[in-house]
């Protein structure tokens, strides 16, 4: 039995495969990635590398195996991920494994914004295999909005059509801790987990961070959504993911990724990182 992680290259699944190198023997972890290049580091560091492609599923044959605990990384192109994730179960399903915990979205079935809508066909899917499963309904990552600081600091301004609504970030390395207790850990079977940053904040408050960190003056500005896919267009956003981000932003709105239901903190055993802990290592590293 292995500890597989898929997309195990990307943001989430590295920092996922970081971890569980400090928590358990590496010979126990299989990554699963397109590249087999891009995963030499961790095959040199005692890592099993199982090629595998969510697009090709003829190769996700060989990415499971019976009793397994397996971390689903969601894919990353939303339109895409119901025929890749249908595949992924398929494979998972027929290798027989033990755990299949799947990275979803805040709010579950519940809902309603266009980001979501995959994501509550795939929980549906896993339901229906039969797969002993856990769902962790990550929200949104910090890193969302400081990986695209330059803008910002260039303007002196975080613009949004979220109005005044609350976001429960957390720090993407705090969503990874909490898969990584899911998948080591016992009694996560069937469980749904709401995985948020302990403190929902507002732009306005996401603006004083970046004024704090930078020492510049920075505002926040809301603007129509209209506006605001216009601006990401420009910034050479493709039309139909600037619309699913302007509708992210009107879920933030209506409230719909402020909830703290304090699973998160529970999960990694210490309070979620600060906003202004990772506002401030992104200005450094900037």
């Amino acid at each position: 039995m292995s500890i597989v992680v898929t997309g195990a290259t990307g943001e989430l699944g590295s920092l996922v495969v970081e971890q569980l190198l400090a928590t358990v023997p590496a010979d126990r972890i299989a990554a699963v990635g397109r590249d087999k290049e891009k995963a030499a580091g961790l095959a040199a560091r005692g890592v099993e590398i199982r090629v595998a492609d969510y697009d090709s599923p003829q190769t996700l044959s060989e990415a499971f195996r019976a009793g397994d605990r397996v971390l689903f990384v969601s894919g990353s192109e939303p339109g895409r991920r119901v025929p890749q994730h249908t595949a992924v179960i398929e494979a998972a399903r027929a290798a027989g494994v033990a755990q299949l915990a799947y990275t979803g979205v805040l709010g579950g079935p519940d809902a309603d914004f266009r980001l979501a809508a995959d994501h509550k066909v795939t929980e549906q899917l896993i339901l229906d295999s039969g797969i002993p499963h856990t769902f962790l309904r990550n929200g949104w990552y910090t890193e969302n909005y400081t990986a695209n600081l330059a803008p910002v600091l260039e303007h002196g301004a975080v613009v949004s059509n979220a109005g005044d609504g609350r976001v429960a970030s957390a720090a993407r390395a705090d969503y990874a801790a909490a898969a990584v207790a899911v998948l080591t850990g016992e009694g996560h079977l069937g469980a749904a987990y709401e995985l948020s940053g302990d403190v929902a904040w507002s732009l306005t408050e996401y603006a004083a961070a970046v004024s704090a960190a930078t020492g510049k003056e920075i505002v926040y500005t809301e603007i129509p959504g209209a506006a605001h896919q216009e601006i990401l267009a420009g910034a050479g956003v493709p039309e139909g993911f600037a619309a699913i981000l302007v509708d992210v932003d009107e879920a933030i709105r209506r409230g719909l990724l402020a909830g703290t239901s304090g699973d998160l903190a529970r999960l990694i055993g210490r309070p979620t990182t600060p906003l202004a802990e990772t506002v401030a290592a992104a200005v450094a590293s900037a």
